[in-house]
């Protein structure tokens, strides 16, 4: 293996390269316990494989193509890596930001894992990205404000191409994203600073000839600042240079000295596209503006709670119950629902380290807030008095911050999840930054205490609870199913569970075709491959069973897959099409799956003996609901809905103990999607939610009402 033998040293093969070094497949190479190389050039296909870094054989020609490219397949060495798992969302996200930074790019992925499969092609470039950033919004304009174009960097420095793309919505935040050759950019660098002050200027120059600023004294425009600008602004920037200077090995911020090129480029080109569009520049200008007033009374807001000493740490909230310890690293900090279990969690803390905030009620949705509303929220501003690290672009210090864990603890019900929502909106729109960190967590309170004799023990999810709930409840007894096998222990366990699971897929698909009778016969009819729609058969078997339940059936052709289906209509001439999109559905294939797997233990009657005596019961359903009723019956089952309900003890040991609890880390993996979602959520578009809420009902598990 050669290192640095990437062909971006060579100006003839690469015009620009996100690469530095040449030694990213090397790499690959040595990390992996074995590669496979396959290259089709020159109308030929070559092949090479290697064993932990070392070829195992020459390049091959094996074949003749008209193809060009390069495939590479290899496995991580478990020797170096004790686990090996691929994120899904991780590639997704980075490959979709390659789509859109490569317009008509077509990337494919394929996770043969879970069967997902995404395919990015975006012939709209970023101005596709600015509107998929902005889908759940009301944008001022329609259309983004797209601009490319390139620039000389002068003797053999090369050439600068730049692609801008711009569109403001009503809101009150900024998304911005910056690339440098489809490198994320996350810390900015000299591409950024251009645009900002580019961006300022020529919203102000216009600004000025329209009448909507001043002018001081010495001449200079006073009005919109950086910040004002950034309100409700979304914007994508991307550069293409030759050799790249960034700044550190993770290329988080580019050092290149292109600052001046961006802002005449945007200079020239917002100028003129303003010349051409008033009525946006118009927009644009009046958002900012306001902007720049709502600025103003936050400013004087802030200054009122810093004259209090609130923002300086001069003065803790009231209902803060600090820790001892003054170390940040050390320190954690719990904001509790409720007072109730915010004594509750008083009472039960170590107060060497831990702290404790009680919110009262539901917070301010800060989405919907400006920053004046927000700050003059109570429950907000001792928040952000008890984190020390202020608010806002001029005072928010996350270095600041004096615990290093912040730990939402909400109730497990309904209110207690919508609490949670709103202080993740809260951390999102005015802290993402101790997101980023790492410092927000969620703590996972149980939802049940099992108690049998004197031993007790807590669950914290509905699936172990029914793995708990199955094992008590086959201890004792066994099933002597229709064909004279007995099941018992852990087998007959593993059948309820299935059996279980089996009902909740088919309710789920239930719901999707509006008939039960109709949801079983589609599990157990087969229909498991694409294939199975392009011929009559199985069809045609499913047709005969559904006959005999009463269902009106006829056959129809999609022309433009090549795929038969078949239309069902019920007694109440509800109708349903069985055709490949349900059959691939998930809910459909676990169904399918688990009626397989079933059909060996689906033998009634079942007979039940339990402590020598016996008791029959005619269907798998039946069997299972009498099993559980029993198993229930020799348990205590303590249903946890609220924090409150947990004395001090009870709360130290399964929510606080750090070494016996569980905690969830807040992590920010796809900006784009979370801002998508926090809009949808928690903005205004009321339509928008009710779409969402319409299109994920059905994947909603134990809904508290």
């Amino acid at each position: 293996t050669k290192l640095h033998a990437g062909g971006k040293f060579d100006t003839a093969s690469y015009k620009v390269s996100g690469g530095l070094h040449g030694v990213g497949v090397s790499v690959v190479n040595a990390l992996s316990d074995w590669l496979e190389l396959e290259i089709w050039r020159d109308g030929g296909v070559f092949e090479q494989s290697y064993e932990r870094g070392k070829p195992s054989g020459k390049l091959t020609p094996t074949g003749k193509t008209q193809k060009t490219g390069t495939k590479v397949v290899f496995h991580p060495d478990p020797e170096i890596f004790p686990k090996i798992e691929f994120s899904y969302d991780t590639l997704a996200q980075r490959l979709r930001e390659m789509a859109f930074l490569n317009k008509g790019l077509e990337i494919t992925l394929a996770d043969e894992r879970s069967n997902k499969k995404a395919e990015f092609k975006y012939e709209g470039g970023i101005a596709e990205f600015v509107r998929l950033i902005n889908k759940k919004k009301t944008v001022l304009h329609e259309e983004p404000i797209y601009m490319e174009g390139e620039r000389n960097m002068g003797g053999k420095a090369g050439t600068l191409e730049l692609e801008i793309g711009i569109q403001y919505n009503d809101g009150y935040t900024e998304n911005l994203f910056t690339f440098a050759n489809t490198i994320n950019t996350v810390d900015g660098g000299t591409h950024l600073s251009g645009f900002r002050s580019a961006l300022t200027r020529t919203l102000n120059r216009y600004a000025k000839s329209l009448g909507l600023v001043k002018e001081d004294k010495g001449g200079e425009v006073e009005g919109l600042s950086q910040d004002d600008v950034r309100e409700g602004l979304t914007a994508v920037v991307s550069v293409r240079l030759p050799q790249p200077q960034f700044e550190g090995q993770t290329k988080g911020k580019l050092n290149s000295d292109i600052k001046g090129l961006v802002e005449a480029f945007l200079n020239e080109k917002l100028s003129a596209y303003f010349d051409k569009n008033p009525s946006v520049a118009r927009k644009i200008i009046a958002k900012s503006i306001e902007a720049m007033r709502a600025r103003e009374a936050a400013r004087k807001a802030r200054e009122l709670v810093r004259r209090k000493g609130a923002l300086e740490g001069m003065s803790l909230p009231g209902l803060l119950a600090d820790c001892q310890e003054r170390d940040p690293a050390r320190c954690e900090i719990f904001l509790v629902e409720g007072p109730s279990a915010g004594g509750s969690a008083k009472q039960g803390r170590d107060r060497r380290y831990q702290a404790i905030l009680p919110l009262k009620g539901k917070i301010l949705n800060v989405e919907k807030a400006r920053p004046d509303k927000m700050l003059a929220h109570e429950e907000i501003r001792a928040m952000i008095t008890a984190l020390g690290t202020g608010i806002g672009k001029d005072d928010f210090d996350p270095a600041k911050l004096r615990y290093h864990k912040v730990i939402l603890m909400t109730d497990a019900d309904v209110d207690g999840s919508h609490i949670r929502t709103l202080l993740l909106t809260f951390f999102f729109r005015q802290m993402k930054e101790l997101i980023k960190r790492g410092h927000v967590f969620i703590a996972q309170a149980p939802l049940y205490r099992i108690k049998k004799g004197k031993r007790e023990e807590y669950i914290y999810d509905e699936r172990e609870f029914q793995r708990r709930l199955m094992a008590s409840a086959t201890e004792e007894q066994s099933v002597k199913l229709g064909n004279g096998r007995v099941l018992e222990g852990a087998e007959l366990s593993k059948f309820l569970l299935q059996q279980m699971e089996y009902g909740q897929m088919l309710d789920k698909l239930e719901r999707r075709v509006g008939d039960a009778r109709l949801a079983e016969a589609l599990a157990e009819g087969e229909l498991e491959k694409k294939d199975d729609f392009r011929t009559k058969a199985k069809l045609e078997k499913l047709e005969k069973r559904l006959d005999k339940l009463g269902f009106k059936t006829k056959h129809e052709y999609d022309e433009e897959h090549s795929l038969r289906e078949l239309v069902v209509v019920n007694g109440m001439g509800t109708e349903a099409r069985v055709n490949w999109a349900l059959a691939s559905l998930p809910e459909f294939k676990r169904a399918a799956e688990l009626a397989g797997k079933l059909e060996a233990h689906s033998k009634p009657p079942f007979t039940v003996t339990s402590n020598g005596s016996k008791l029959e019961k005619a269907t798998a359903g039946e069997l299972l609901e009498y099993l559980v009723e029993q198993g229930k019956k020799s348990l205590a089952i303590t249903r946890f809905k609220g924090l409150g309900e947990m004395n001090p003890e009870q709360l130290w040991e399964t929510t606080m103990n750090a070494e016996t609890r569980t905690l969830r880390q807040v992590k920010l993996e796809d900006e784009p999607v979370a801002e998508e979602i926090f809009s949808t959520l928690m903005g205004e578009d009321v339509e928008v939610r009710r779409k969402f809420i319409e299109e994920n009902a059905l994947d909603v598990k134990n809904l508290d009402i």
